[in-house]
């Protein structure tokens, strides 16, 4: 059976960065990536003392819904994202396991009370989307800042590395799988 990487959108998410995210992740893993038609609302994960959303909640949600093809599934969203223990993430993933998770809202220039600019929120998105596949894929953080696998505590981090990753990092990757 064809194993498949699953996107779900949660809540409405723009179709470009979706596509995006689904061609970027192809080239990245090797798998067909398919976008779920199915949208959820992540409002279960919602954290009212902190007024974020709970990301290892959705995590735990998104195993509920897996197809049985699924090789990993990926949701995507709109709103901030938190754990008990860190102020925001810009994602989180089960390492080695099935699911992950990215949010957009800190990926917006608009956040940082800048300009919109979808091009670069795009190219963010999928750096996330592979960054947290990866470590679904047994992928550590990387200590080259080029890599994609590098940990990002900010934007910048996130701006200052690639889409790809660094020769070791693919290495690991063809060994899991």
């Amino acid at each position: 059976m064809k194993r498949i990487i699953y996107i779900v959108p949660l809540g409405q998410i723009d179709p470009v960065i979706l596509e995006g995210i689904r061609n970027g992740a192809s080239l990245a893993f090797g798998f067909p990536v398919e976008i779920l038609s199915v949208t959820t609302n992540p409002n279960y994960a919602f954290e009212p003392r902190r007024q974020q959303y709970y990301s290892t909640k959705i995590l735990e949600e998104l195993l509920k819904i897996l197809p049985s093809d699924t090789e990993k599934i990926i949701g995507i969203t709109e709103v901030d994202l938190a754990t008990p223990v860190l102020t925001f993430v810009f994602g989180e993933a089960q390492l080695r396991g099935t699911t992950a998770v990215i949010s957009l809202a800190r990926l917006r220039q608009e956040f940082y009370q800048l300009l919109p600019n979808h091009k670069l929120l795009l190219y963010r998105a999928v750096k996330e989307a592979i960054h947290e596949l990866g470590h679904t894929f047994g992928l550590l953080h990387c200590e080259d800042c080029e890599c994609v696998m590098h940990f990002s505590s900010n934007i910048t981090g996130i701006d200052c590395k690639y889409l790809n990753f660094c020769s070791n990092c693919l290495a690991v990757l063809y060994k899991s799988h």
